[in-house]
Formats: structure tokens, C-alpha cells, sequence
């Protein structure tokens, strides 16, 4: 007898069909698993075995074959578990195989019987619906996760007895429901807020521009000066998330098995440690995994203490920064993760921390400040477009009452500047803000007067700019023009600009 039920599986953040092929023959007992399985997947077979006999159903005493299409993709997880038991019950002619076709399953089953939690579910879920399947049996702690995609039935399913009830036609199963209105109503409820923030003007004007055009920031300053404050208020200011973007970012999550919610519906902020690794920044693994750059897709990564991290780490940042996307390649398979986030860093301007300071002595050795210095190339400090010194906070400064501007006045200035930015690029691909202009939009839309070309010429004269660093002042510029609705660059655009390219002028020296 021949069995075929449908399943998926995940392969970077998208996922594809898999056809759970089962025959049931005559012949010595065996159980084998074909299709490339990996060792989750081999060891189904125990597992559906006791699921199958603690639930009252009787295991064949025959040969079962399994085959997992296509067999050329290797699979992997536990995922296969209940539509493998399905499949057996079915070549054994215990469910009646006309719903089969028509809806998606996917778990992991417990030795009783029951259907434990899965990752990726999100993207298989979209999958299925692009299938044009009916609906899809899944785990009950699934079940809100995969009810965000409209289009589909999301029936949950607690024991395999119930899916074998369902497939036979002798219960129904209410398909599951999520208000995403309900979770997006929540989305700007932050514990923190820019109005905590006291002093620090000139940062807090740095991040907002940082903001309003997607930039990427690098904080130098002594030890409690408020860097590691500041960043972790930056997503407060941030646009809300729209569905698309929040919709891709929780498939990220999913396949991570990061997921808290049903879908994320806050820009995401990763703070890694320095001790991380190149996989674990970059993502890897056999099969690879998302790492930090990914899970902070259209959001966040923090990078407290930069110099700390490794170098060959650091340095892994390049491609992400500038194309947006991580590309892993492994022996088996290449995969392709998203990877757009504004990146925030913080550092401070030697080994001790006081370089520079008014009230502390600095113990380090021009040496020492030189090898720390040197941990940073030039090529990843040219990829961060605003360079902000954070200073020590005045006695003054902190005992005042008022604080200035709360998130939500800032957030209303960064939106209306995205505005603009999106009518500007409204039918350019792949380009939503500043930050992501390339040459050819650079010279379309950072025109400058002839006042803002001599300045430029003196800044590329005197501080050195690189090709990159004079395009990251044009697009910095072009966003300080959006924020006060200048149709064109000033020469004051210009000034504000290039006070952001600290390291170009040598800073460290200058100290």
C-alpha cells in the first residue's frame, strides 16, 4: 500500500513542498528513511513508532519505505514526524486519503503522541498558500504564528488523534485567527524614551538624522557618558514597521526560533556581546542558520565596545553593510539572508576610556592607543557614515528637569522626512532611504550650489575623503535637507555634514 502526504520545509527564510512518500510491503520488518535525512530525521522512525502504538493505533509489522521528494535537498528537524505517521496510517488504510491532498502537515511528535512545537513556521505557512493548499495541520503553539497569513486554513492540532480524526472525517477543527491590528495597536509602546536622555544634544541630533535617512553611526566617548543609552533608544524614534517589512522580519525569527509573538511588530535591536563569532554575527552552521546581521533585519545592531570584537568579525560586516544581504556558502548549499539594519556603534577613544577627558588621567601609551585605534580598518569606518563624539554629562546638564524632546516629537520629524524619501524613490527598486542612494542617485538627487563645492573641495582637501567617504557627506546632507523640507543642498546642509566625518580628520592624533 501507498501513502502521499504533503509537508514543507525551510531553506534560508523560504520554504518549499515536501512529498512524504510511504509504501507499506510485504517483507522482514524494517523502517527505512530515503531522501537525504539527516540525523532528526533518521531518527523518526523511533519516534513515530511509539507515537503511533501510545496512541492506540497499530504499527505495522511490514516494511516501510519512506521517501522524503525532492530527494536532491537534504532535509533536517523533526518536522517530518506527523506527516510521516500520517503517511504510515494511510498506506495502512486507517484514514481515508481524500483530504491528503489538500492540506499541508508539519510537527514534531512526542513518544505519546503529542504535537510539539516547530521553527519556520511562518515561511511554511506562505508556502502553502502559494501552493493554493487548502489548509495546514500544525502544532497548537504554532497555530498564532501561522494564522497571520490569510488565505489558508490554520487548524491546530494537540495529538496525532486528532489529526487522524480530522483527516477521517469525524471531527472538525475551527481554523485559528489573529487580530494583527490588535498587536500593531502595541507596536510604539517603548520602556524607554529619548526624554530620559540628558545633555548630549549634539548626539541626539546625530542620531535623528542617523534616523530620518537609515545611516549608520559610530559613539566615541568615555565610560558613562550615555552611548550605550542613546542607542538603545534609537529604535523609539524609528518608523513603525509596515506589514511587509514586519511580515519578513518575523519569518527571520521563525526560522531562528527566536519568535515570541505571533509577528514581530517592533524594529528589531540586537546588542550582541564582543566575544561573538564570525557564524554567529554572519550566520553558519552545516545547514546555515540566520545570525545577528539578519535578526536585525529593518532594525538595529548595536555593537557596544567595537575595537573589542575581532577583527576577522568586524570585518565580515562589509558585504551586509553595503548590499543589504548576507550570502553563506557551504559545501552542500549557498543561502541568501536579508540583512538591512542601521548599525550603531559605540567605542571609546583608548584602551582606559579617558583620552582626552577633563577630570581623568589617561594611562595609555601612544602605543597602546595606536594598536587599539588599529583594530578598526579603514574600510569598515568608511562604511559608517556619522561619526559622533559623546563627551562626559555636565553636573548641569543632569540636574535639569527637562530632558528636551520625547521619542514621539522625534519620531514625527523622522517619519515626515521618510515621506519624502519615499516619494523621491517611489519607483526606484530596492532604495527607501538616503542611506541606500547609489552613485547614479547621488548625482541625481545631491546636486550642489557652486558656495557647497568649494566646501566640499576644502573637506575632500583637508580630511582626506575617500570616493565613499564624499558620498556618504552628499547623502547625509540630502537628509539634513529633508528634515527642514529643502528641496535642494546648502552650503549650511553641507557644514552640518561633514562635523560628522570625525575620524577622517584624524581624531585620535588631535586628542
Amino acid at each position: 500500500m501507498l501513502a502521499k502526504v504533503l509537508s514543507s520545509a525551510v531553506l534560508g527564510i523560504d520554504s518549499y513542498i515536501v512529498e512524504v512518500e510511504v509504501d507499506i510491503a510485504q517483507g522482514l520488518p524494517a523502517f527505512a528513511t530515503v531522501g537525504l535525512p539527516d540525523g532528526a530525521v533518521k531518527e523518526s522512525r523511533e519516534r513515530v513508532r511509539a507515537a503511533i502504538k501510545n496512541s492506540g493505533y497499530g504499527f505495522p509489522s511490514d516494511r516501510i519505505t519512506v521517501n522524503l521528494a525532492p530527494a536532491g535537498i537534504k532535509k533536517e528537524g523533526a518536522g517530518f514526524d506527523l506527516p510521516i505517521a500520517i503517511g504510515i496510517l494511510g498506506a495502512a488504510g486507517l484514514i481515508r486519503k481524500e483530504k491528503l491532498d489538500s492540506y499541508l502537515l508539519v510537527g514534531e511528535l512526542s513518544l505519546d503522541g503529542r504535537v510539539k512545537a516547530q521553527r519556520g513556521i511562518l515561511p511554511i505557512t506562505l508556502g502553502a498558500r502559494e501552493a493554493q493548499m487548502k489548509g495546514i495541520l500544525l502544532p497548537e503553539v504554532n497555530s498564532r504564528e501561522a494564522a497571520v497569513v490569510d488565505g489558508i486554513d490554520v487548524l491546530p492540532v494537540g495529538h496525532i488523534s486528532q489529526a487522524v480524526e480530522f483527516l477521517n472525517g469525524s471531527i472538525e477543527i475551527e481554523p485559528d485567527h489573529v487580530d494583527i491590528e490588535k498587536f500593531f495597536s502595541r507596536a510604539n509602546r517603548y520602556p524607554v524614551d529619548f526624554g530620559e536622555v540628558k545633555g548630549q544634544e549634539l548626539a541626539k541630533r546625530a542620531l535623528t538624522i542617523a534616523a530620518a535617512g537609515g545611516h549608520n553611526v559610530i559613539m566615541i566617548g568615555p565610560p558613562g557618558s550615555g552611548k550605550t543609552m542613546l542607542a538603545q533608544r534609537l529604535p523609539t524614534i524609528l518608523p513603525p514597521l509596515t506589514f511587509p517589512e514586519a511580515l519578513k522580519t518575523t519569518k527571520i525569527f521563525s526560522v531562528a526560533g527566536f519568535l515570541r509573538e505571533p509577528i514581530v511588530t517592533v524594529r528589531p535591536f540586537r546588542s550582541p556581546h564582543h566575544t561573538i563569532s564570525d557564524a554567529g554575527l554572519i550566520g553558519g552552521g552545516q545547514i546555515p542558520r540566520p545570525g545577528e546581521v539578519s535578526l536585525a533585519h529593518n532594525g538595529v545592531l548595536f555593537l557596544d565596545e567595537l575595537p573589542e570584537f575581532r577583527k576577522n568579525v568586524l570585518e565580515m560586516l562589509r558585504q551586509p553593510l553595503e548590499d543589504g544581504k548576507v550570502t553563506i556558502a557551504r559545501a552542500a548549499l549557498t543561502l541568501t539572508y536579508p540583512s538591512h539594519f542601521m548599525l550603531i556603534t559605540a567605542m571609546n577613544p583608548c584602551p582606559c576610556g579617558y583620552l582626552g577627558d577633563n577630570h581623568h588621567q589617561c594611562r595609555c601609551s601612544p602605543n597602546q592607543i595606536q594598536r587599539y585605534r588599529s583594530r578598526l580598518s579603514g574600510p569598515l569606518l568608511d562604511r559608517i557614515d556619522l561619526h559622533v563624539e559623546v563627551p562626559k554629562v555636565d553636573y548641569k546638564d543632569l540636574s535639569r528637569e527637562s530632558s528636551g524632546e520625547t521619542s514621539s516629537q522625534i519620531r514625527h520629524q523622522v517619519i515626515n522626512a521618510r515621506k519624502i524619501q519615499q516619494q523621491r524613490f517611489g519607483s526606484t527598486d530596492n532604495v527607501f532611504s538616503n542611506s541606500q542612494m547609489g552613485p547614479k542617485l547621488i548625482k541625481k538627487f545631491c546636486a550642489v550650489d557652486k558656495a557647497g563645492e568649494q566646501l566640499l573641495q576644502a573637506a575632500v582637501d583637508r580630511l582626506g575623503l575617500s570616493a565613499r567617504g564624499y558620498h556618504r557627506v552628499l547623502k547625509i546632507a540630502r537628509t539634513i535637507a529633508d528634515m527642514e523640507r529643502y528641496p535642494s543642498i546648502n552650503e549650511n546642509h553641507l557644514a552640518e555634514a561633514i562635523q560628522y566625518r570625525t575620524l577622517d580628520r584624524n581624531y585620535f592624533e588631535e586628542l
